[in-house]
C-alpha cells in the first residue's frame, strides 16, 4: 500500500519536475511552456498608399512598404496594401468615383461604398485587431486636376479622419506620412515635390495621429545620397541605382532605403512600433 501511495505522488509531481506546467487558473502569470506558440504579441502594419509605398509587380518599381517587413522582429507581419496609381478616394472607393465632379469641385462618389481592400482591413475576423497599427501615405496622385484621382484639400484631411477613426475604434494605431519626394535638384541640393503636407498636418493634429514627415526624411536622404546635381538621366550613378528611369519610383536599393527611413522615424518620434524593430 505505502509503495503504490509514492508512485502516485511521483506521477503527480513529474510534470513540474519536467518543465510542463500544466495550464490552470491559479497560475495567470505563468509563462507558456517552451515551444508552445502564443498570438499575443503578433502584431500587423497594415499599409494603404499608392506605388510608391507598394509591392512591386515588376523589377522596377518597388515601393519602400515592401522592403518594411524584413526591418522587424517574427512578432510583426507587414500586410502592405498599397496600390500604383491610386489617389487616397479612389483607394478607399475605386470605381465608384466618377469621372465628373459636383459644385464642390470635388469628384463624385456614388454609390459610396468602400473598394473591398478597405473592407478587407475592416473585416472584424481578418482585419485590423487591437494592437496593430495603420500606415498612411498617399498625396501624389491626389494632386491631378482631373478625376478620378482629384482630391481637394478639405476632402482630403476628411478621408485621413474617416481611416483613422475606423482603425482607432478597433484599437488599432493610425499613423500619417506625407508623400514621399521625387528627386529633383536646384544646383546641388535635392528639394521638396510634393503636396499635400499641410493637410496631412492639419489632420493628423486634429485627429491627435502621429504624422512621419516622410517628404521631408526623403529628400534629406537624397542629399545625403548626393544625388544632385542631376541632368535628368535617371539610368546611371547613384541615382540609377535608386531610383527606375524616373524621377519618382524606386528601384529595390532605393526602397530598401527609404524604409529605412522610415524605421529610423518610428525610433526617433517613440512611436511604440519601434520596440519591434530588429
Amino acid at each position: 500500500m505505502r509503495k503504490r501511495v509514492l508512485t502516485l505522488v511521483a506521477l503527480a509531481v513529474l510534470p513540474f519536475v519536467t518543465g510542463a506546467r500544466p495550464a490552470s487558473a491559479d497560475h495567470p502569470d505563468c509563462s507558456p511552456a517552451t515551444g508552445t506558440s502564443t498570438t499575443a504579441a503578433s502584431v500587423k502594419v497594415w499599409l494603404a498608399g499608392d506605388s510608391t509605398m507598394s509591392d512591386p509587380r515588376s523589377s522596377c518599381p518597388a515601393g519602400w512598404g515592401s522592403q518594411f517587413d524584413p526591418l522587424f522582429t517574427g512578432d510583426v507581419t507587414v500586410v502592405n496594401s498599397a496600390v500604383a496609381g491610386r489617389s487616397l478616394q479612389t483607394w478607399l472607393y475605386e470605381s465608384n468615383v466618377k469621372n465628373t465632379k459636383d459644385s464642390a469641385g470635388e469628384c463624385v462618389v456614388s454609390p459610396r461604398t468602400f473598394h473591398p481592400r478597405w473592407q478587407n482591413m475592416l473585416d472584424p475576423a481578418n482585419g485590423m485587431k487591437a494592437g496593430d497599427y495603420l500606415m498612411i501615405q498617399f498625396g501624389i496622385n491626389d494632386g491631378s486636376r482631373d478625376c478620378p484621382r482629384h482630391v481637394g484639400s478639405a476632402r482630403y484631411k476628411d478621408l485621413l479622419a474617416l481611416m483613422a477613426k475606423a482603425a482607432r475604434d478597433r484599437g488599432v494605431t493610425p499613423i500619417f506620412l506625407t508623400p514621399v519626394s521625387a528627386i529633383r535638384c536646384s544646383g546641388s541640393s535635392a528639394v521638396g515635390t510634393r503636396g499635400f503636407l499641410t493637410e496631412t498636418f492639419d489632420a493628423g493634429r486634429a485627429a491627435g495621429v502621429t504624422v512621419i514627415d516622410l517628404h521631408k526624411l526623403s529628400y534629406t536622404l537624397y542629399n545625403t545620397l548626393k544625388l544632385c546635381p542631376n541632368d535628368g538621366d535617371y539610368t546611371r550613378g547613384a541615382v540609377g541605382a535608386f531610383f527606375c528611369n524616373d524621377h519618382t519610383h524606386f528601384e529595390a536599393a532605393g526602397a530598401r532605403q527609404i524604409a529605412g527611413v522610415v524605421a529610423k522615424a518610428l525610433r526617433d518620434q517613440r512611436i511604440p512600433l519601434s520596440s519591434y524593430l530588429r
